[in-house]
């Protein structure tokens, strides 16, 4: 693989926010000089990041129609095509939960998830041969795709990985790498949303959304061998430290959203700070002592390209396009006005706000367009 095989690319989590990402490679895709090279051959992925992920690993062969795939269906997206909208699927779903705060005690069975995303596995597999990804290894067009998940058992984070033979598996605290032949069921598990969608087995145990408990997103890139690293944010990185004044008690959109994004961003953008300050602090020990001592730490560049605006104030424009159905059930737990945006922003499957999102990635990239292809270089 030589120098391409050290270059990876870190995509997060977020629902329908993971649009964004598509935005972002599609600029990428113009910027190269020859587009069918694939630049990340190491691909790591957690929630819908990891959907994004797994296309262009089983399209690494030619990237340019990998990101043309990723755009074609993430504009057309339809909230049908991810989870059930209609006025029968959702009413079920609603009069399980119902049944299940009342007579729990009677029938014993609790509801697995507030949506169905049944249409989503559909989907998947119509659009994606898995069989490409060993394909790709052995071309020499990916050197590794790791799909992140997490245990509701053993509260660990797993990244699951399919790569090159010589790679190793890993053990952290609570975090592990685990070699496997990657499956839908991993990317299912990876994207389910805790209690919006549900969770699936994968051999002893329970695995949902692979941005939970995950402590460090970047880690799995860094164990896979890469020096830089691109990492796609799923939200606005702000410095802003202003308390902000709310009068009204938080609905339990608000309360959801902000708990959706504590899982979806904040661990990255420690991750980052942490990762800043060990490189720091390596360029402070010259390379030849770091070999004498043994040091098994190595700098590690990146470039994080994130939303320049705020996606729920984005999402709350679009909301009204969500399904009669949906938009009902949202309406009552307060998702439907301003406050209530960060939650629908994650579930807003709909060609207005994800087109939206594509064009903001596609911009802020082409913003930094010499910073890009200097990172590339």
């Amino acid at each position: 693989m030589g120098e391409r095989g050290k270059t990876a690319l870190v995509l997060t989590g977020g629902g329908a926010r993971a649009a964004y990402q598509v935005g972002v490679l599609s600029a990428i895709r113009e910027m190269l000089p020859d587009p069918q090279k694939n630049p990340f051959p190491i691909l790591c992925g957690a929630s819908a990041g990891a959907i994004n992920t797994a296309v262009l690993a089983c399209w690494a062969e030619n990237f340019a129609v990998g990101v043309d795939n990723l755009r074609r269906t993430w504009a057309g997206f339809h909230a049908g095509d991810v989870y059930r909208a209609d006025a029968l699927g959702i009413g079920a779903t609603g009069l399980r939960w119902l049944s299940a705060l009342t007579l729990g005690w009677l029938i014993r069975q609790n509801p697995r998830s507030l949506l169905d995303n049944a249409p989503l596995r559909r989907l998947l597999e119509q659009r994606l041969d898995f069989s490409r990804i060993d394909r790709a290894i052995a071309s020499g067009a990916l050197h590794s795709l790791s799909i992140t998940c997490s245990g509701y058992a053993s509260g660990h984070s797993v990244s699951f990985f399919q790569g090159h033979p010589d790679l190793q598996t890993w053990s952290r605290t609570h975090r592990f790498g685990a070699r496997t032949e990657l499956t839908l069921d991993h990317l299912m598990a990876s994207s389910a949303i805790p209690f919006v969608f549900p969770s699936v087995r994968i051999h002893r145990e329970y695995f949902g959304d692979g941005s939970m408990r995950q402590l460090a997103p970047i880690s799995p890139a860094v164990h896979l061998g890469a020096e830089r690293i691109l990492v796609i944010g799923a939200g606005r990185m702000s410095t802003e430290n202003e308390r902000a004044v709310q009068e009204s008690y938080p609905s339990l959109a608000q309360i959801a959203g902000h708990t959706l994004s504590s899982i979806f961003l904040d661990s990255l953008y420690v991750d980052l700070e942490r990762l800043v300050r060990i490189n720091n602090t390596l360029s402070l020990i010259p390379e030849s002592v770091r070999r004498e001592k043994g040091l098994a730490l190595r700098p590690i560049e990146t470039l994080v390209i994130s939303p320049s605006q705020r996606l729920d104030t984005l999402a709350a424009k679009h909301a009204h396009t969500l399904p009669m159905p949906v938009r009902a059930l949202l309406r009552g737990i307060g998702a439907m006005n301003r406050r209530g945006g960060a939650l629908t922003s994650y579930l807003l499957f709909e060609p207005e706000y994800t087109g939206a999102l594509i064009e903001l990635g596609y911009a802020d990239t082409m913003s930094r367009k010499s910073e890009v292809l200097q990172f590339l270089e």
